[in-house]
């Protein structure tokens, strides 16, 4: 039996002989497996894809609080459910304390992993492509927020 990635190669080779083309992009390809009926979509990966959007766009809605700040409105909490890691969405106006701990707590861990990863760029840059001049970055960002904090 083909696998799912041989199935789609075979449809693609199908089109192009059929049509008998040298080249066409993959949206001309899908339009035409999907008219034909040689490609349906599989009702896990439409969920799926329509869990990812919705997911991104809660990441993009944002409130004004009673003081005037633009707040994140909706926040994700990673938790363990039955063996598996679940991402459990809230609105900041109606989540838990618990939730918004957790998942305040996993976004400063996702700072702290993206700090590391700069320092470490930074680190085998200065180290290994510009010894005499590096370029110095400063993790404390107590100044940047007091900042920003003015210009709201």
């Amino acid at each position: 039996m083909a696998t799912y990635t041989e199935q789609l190669q075979r449809i693609a080779n199908k089109y192009l002989e059929e049509m008998d083309l040298p080249n066409a992009t993959a949206m001309q390809m899908a339009n035409w497996a999907i008219k034909s009926g040689l490609w349906k979509p599989q009702p896990s990966k439409i969920i799926r894809q329509c869990a990812d959007e919705l997911a991104r766009a809660m990441r993009e809605e944002y409130t004004t609080d009673p003081q005037g700040r633009r707040v994140r409105a909706k926040h994700v909490a990673i938790i363990a459910q039955e063996g598996k890691q679940t991402a459990l969405w809230a609105d900041i106006r109606t989540a838990t304390r618990e939730h918004l701990e957790i998942a305040f707590q996993q976004r400063r861990q996702q700072i702290v992993g993206d700090c590391r990863q700069l320092k470490s760029d930074a680190d085998s840059y200065n180290e290994n492509r510009n010894p005499g001049n590096p370029i110095q970055i400063v993790f404390d960002f107590t100044l940047d927020l007091q900042e920003l904090e003015l210009v709201y």
